[in-house]
């Protein structure tokens, strides 16, 4: 408001200093005579004043005129004036017109309209950083991948554009199937951008699939200091990978090393079966039984497991039936009737050749949970009592077609592995396996009196005496269908 104030008073002051000097002026008496050319002329002094001024605009505007003959000739010559630049402007304008034109028809999906104004604006600019980064991705869309890669090729020069450059490659080595080249890639565009979020699960993805478990605890790690990873999340990833690296090293022959990261492995995730099982053998190796058996119960007591149990008689494998029934009832009085401890129990006794037992452990088993593994050991059972071999026959037959009960599945994809992996082998999901039984089909399967109705319901028919002299006939050897059913 003051300054507003000062302005106005100060422009008065100028129109009345302007107005009192024309009054003077035309006071003053005098004035000014030039003789030119035989020629007299009187001036007054406001004459003079307007003469003067006259005379100072009209070399102002000589000498601009000058200066534009100048700049002219000078853009004739190609070097930089007003009026270069005016077009550069100009130029500049329009081609950041076509660029934001590429853009709207890239969002549109129109991918040729893309590549089209692209190509305008990149003559137009002339900045390739700006609009290499547009074209490929135009031409990723447009389904040209030659021209997509040499524009991310371009974008490497530059080191604003080097980290788009690789992820773009990176994608498109992905995308072919090239995953050497594309863990190269990864691992440039990490050390570039450690903390990429996106880039550290690719590179976690192509190493373990690469089996560099190693630098996969190592990215791992990355991405645990980068934020993204729970704690709990990122010690059930690296007991993962501990335990896939404690593999590698007991396939080498070195226990020693093999029982430290399995035992590192069980420490992180002591639910991790297979940790559990190895960090056992390794230990049971070393001469450590006790050490084996206390890791054993700890898992069998978070979850009964076949593998576990493997495991638990590898401690000591040379022993009698009756001492190693006897051994693991450390294991199976920790869940006595979960259906795993009892068919352990049975499995057990039957070794020990004690089936009532066996049958009695079972109970309601084969028909509360009729599984294959629940039904062959019945048969066993059965066999073992002296049934007739029919009854054999019909076990083996309901067995052949039961369900597998738990197995590892993909909690992902829900594919159904043999064996644990760290990575499915379905969908490339990593830690996704759990042990469950896997989810029904839609359309079910015939049971086992539609597909063997003869032996699973077979006829009551007296079997005839052998002959005297003639050899009686051997019974069908169905456990070796099962197995190759298996």
């Amino acid at each position: 408001m003051l300054w507003t104030l000062i302005k106005v008073l100060l422009f008065f002051a100028l129109v009345a200093g302007l107005t009192w000097g024309a009054v003077w002026l035309l006071d003053v008496s005098g004035g000014m005579r030039i003789d030119a050319a035989g020629y007299e002329f009187t001036l007054g002094p406001l004459q003079v004043v307007i003469g003067l001024v006259a005379l100072l605009f009209g070399l102002w505007l000589l000498l601009r005129l000058i200066g534009l003959t100048v700049a002219l000739l000078r853009f004739l010559n190609g070097d930089e004036t007003a009026l270069s630049r005016h077009f550069d402007r100009n130029r500049e304008r329009k081609g950041y017109q076509a660029l934001a034109e590429g853009l709207t028809a890239l969002a549109s999906g129109e991918s040729r309209i893309a590549l089209s104004r692209v190509q305008k604006a990149e003559r137009l600019l002339g900045k390739p950083e700006l609009t290499d980064l547009l074209t490929a991705q135009a031409a990723e869309a447009a389904g040209d991948g030659a021209r997509a890669t040499a524009a991310y090729k371009r974008l490497l020069d530059h080191d604003a554009t080097r980290f788009v450059a690789i992820r773009g490659l990176l994608a498109q080595k992905m995308a072919e199937g090239d995953r050497e080249t594309a863990l190269k890639l990864a691992e440039k565009a990490f050390a570039l951008k450690p903390r990429h979020g996106e880039i550290l699960d690719i590179l976690l993805q192509l190493q373990s699939g690469a089996q560099d478990w190693k630098g996969a605890r190592e990215t791992l790690n990355a991405k645990m200091r980068a934020g993204s990873l729970s704690r709990d999340v990122f010690r059930r990833r690296d007991a993962v990978l501990a335990l896939q690296e404690a593999r590698g090293i007991f396939e080498s022959g070195a226990i020693t090393g093999a029982r430290e990261a399995a035992i590192q492995a069980n420490k992180q995730s002591p639910d991790l079966i297979p940790a559990a099982a190895l960090a056992a053998r390794t230990m049971a190796l070393s001469g450590d039984a006790k050490g084996a058996t206390r890791v054993l119960r700890k898992a069998w007591e978070m979850q009964p497991h076949p593998d576990l149990a493997a495991a638990f008689a590898g401690i000591v494998p040379e022993e009698t039936p009756q001492a190693r029934l006897k051994r693991f009832r450390s294991l199976t009085d920790l869940h006595p009737r979960d259906p795993e401890t009892r068919m352990l129990l049975a499995e057990l006794n039957i070794a020990a050749e004690d089936f009532p037992t066996a049958r009695r452990v079972l109970g309601d088993l084969p028909d509360s949970h009729p599984t294959g593994r629940a039904l062959a050991l019945m048969a066993a059972v059965a066999r073992g009592e002296g049934a007739d071999e029919a009854e054999v026959r019909g076990w083996l037959a309901k067995a052949l077609v039961a369900p597998r009960g738990p197995q590892w599945c993909c909690d992902k994809c829900q594919a159904i592995h043999a064996a644990w992996t760290p990575v499915c082998d379905n969908c490339g999901g990593f830690d996704t396996l759990s042990w469950r039984a896997p989810p029904q089909i839609a359309t079910p399967s015939p049971g086992g009196a539609e597909l063997l109705p003869l032996l699973v319901n077979p006829p009551r028919v007296a079997e005839p005496e052998p002959a005297a002299g003639e050899k009686e006939a051997e019974p069908v050897d169905l456990a070796a269908i099962v197995r190759s059913a298996n």
